[in-house]
């Protein structure tokens, strides 16, 4: 004959069992958005002229930088691989070695940014991208510094 007598209850799991999954969750989520935003941080390329860097705060040489200057006249030497010139803003130089030809509208005198890194041996900076042509919403919103650099450029030659 089957053992029909009633098994005891198992107990319900307590309420502070149910809450310590939402918890960890929660906990999860919000160390991965603190390590995600702690990385955004320390990618961003800070926007500086030659003359600030050293000098305002961001525009350190030993960070990644936009450095924006002048190229100086006479300064340009290109070869195969490379093309070495000089930028310079507000009578402050900078030597840059860029990997390749910049191409597009890039000569002397005109106000290009170059994205890259400071070789700490050589201070001589090390870019990996040439902009030399500013868009419509960058002159919108930088129209000091653009001003600045134009002015600072070569006077034309006769």
């Amino acid at each position: 004959m089957p053992d029909l007598t009633p098994r005891p209850a198992e107990p319900m799991p307590s309420r502070r069992r149910r809450r310590i999954g939402p918890i960890l969750v929660l906990i999860a989520v919000v160390g991965f958005g603190g390590w995600v935003l702690s990385n955004l941080r320390t990618a961003v390329d800070y926007y500086c002229n030659v003359d600030e860097v050293g000098v305002r705060d961001g525009c350190d040489a030993d960070r990644r930088l936009r450095l924006q200057g002048t190229v100086a006249e006479g300064s340009v030497v290109a070869s195969t691989t490379r093309t070495e010139f000089d930028i310079e803003f507000e009578g402050v130089s900078v030597a840059v070695r860029y990997a390749g030809e910049p191409g597009g509208i890039f000569n002397e005198c005109i106000p290009v940014v170059v994205h890259g890194v400071f070789d700490s041996d050589t201070e001589v900076f090390l870019g990996d991208r040439v902009e030399v042509k500013h868009s419509d919403e960058y002159v919108s919103v930088n129209d000091e510094r653009l001003t600045a650099a134009e002015e600072s450029a070569c006077s034309p030659s006769a």
